[in-house]
């Protein structure tokens, strides 16, 4: 029960970024939609598929892209209240970081996939929404730039994987792995948390 629920935030958080970044690119309605609903739904889609669940639960459940699909109008609609749109979109994608990140490790490992799987499939659901995102409005991924963003989806689904491993309790794992995931992606946000490029100037 309470997997499903941190499911359904991480599905609103990330639709709810997905739809502010394409409100900031001036997308009409169905735009905007199309946007929301890619992030809210691609992270999860991309882990099943790796997980070989066929057809991906957000396919075959309703209710997964109705509450993307609510986000996303809820968004366009108030968005003039909601401040700077970057500054928002990047502490929404850092929540549903964090809540893809565990939640998809979990479940991972409710279906029998080894512990380094759990931890890198966590990491790719975690991250698969906001590649997405980025893509369809024009902009370089955000796990191709300097931030740190797939360290602390790393995080979040290695913290889930040995506390299962150590027998302790599921939801207080999701819930540690998660602020630990989240935390972390928002440090390096306002600490500028970088890692390096390279000094050689392309020729």
């Amino acid at each position: 029960m309470f997997l499903a629920l941190l499911t359904y935030v991480g599905i609103v958080v990330f639709a709810a970024s997905g739809a502010l970044a394409g409100v900031r690119r001036r997308l009409e309605l169905f735009g905007v939609c199309v946007v929301g609903l890619t992030a809210g739904l691609g992270g999860g889609i991309v882990r099943d598929l790796l997980l070989g669940v066929t057809p991906p639960v957000s396919f075959d459940r309703w209710t997964n892209a109705t509450v993307a699909l609510g986000a996303s109008l809820l968004v366009f609609y108030v968005h003039p209240h909601l401040g700077r749109l970057r500054g928002v979109i990047g502490v929404y994608d850092a929540v549903g970081l964090g809540l893809f990140a565990t939640t998809s490790a979990s479940y991972a490992l409710d279906l029998g996939a080894s512990h380094f799987a759990a931890v890198l499939i966590g990491a790719v659901g975690a991250v698969g929404g906001g590649v997405l995102r980025d893509v369809l409005v024009n902009e370089v991924p955000l796990l191709l730039r300097r931030d740190l963003y797939a360290v602390p989806a790393l995080l979040g689904a290695l913290v889930v994987v040995v506390w299962a491993a150590l027998g302790g309790p599921g939801d207080l794992g999701l819930l540690v792995g998660t602020v630990a995931a989240t935390g972390l992606r928002l440090l390096g946000m306002w600490r500028d948390w970088n890692f390096p490029v390279s000094a050689v100037e392309p020729t």
